[in-house]
């Protein structure tokens, strides 16, 4: 019985990666103190910049992406619950601005 791995990368690949998740967040740093000029973008945009240094660390630094597809859920359940619960304080804190 054979099973399929995905090759685990190798050093020079995780400095690649290290090298991408830290542009990702020189963006989200100056996304930060730009935010008067980016507006209402900046909130989503700060999202979704989070969410994919999620997947990359989770599924790279942390090998999930070698692991059996229950525990990719468990992960994918939690990041999901995760934003569900960021949207409900962003939509409090909106609401509380207008009154």
């Amino acid at each position: 019985m054979s099973v399929d791995h995905k090759p685990h990368p190798k050093p020079v690949q995780y400095v690649q990666i290290a090298l991408v998740l830290g542009a990702l967040t020189a963006i989200e740093v100056a996304l930060y103190y730009t935010e008067d000029v980016v507006g209402v973008f900046t909130d989503p945009l700060l999202i979704i910049l989070a969410v994919g240094k999620f997947v990359i660390v989770v599924g790279w630094f942390m090998h999930l992406r070698f692991e059996d597809s229950l525990i990719n859920k468990f992960f994918t359940g939690g990041m999901i619950l995760a934003l569900i619960l960021f949207a409900i304080v962003m939509f409090e804190r909106a609401a509380a601005n207008f009154i």
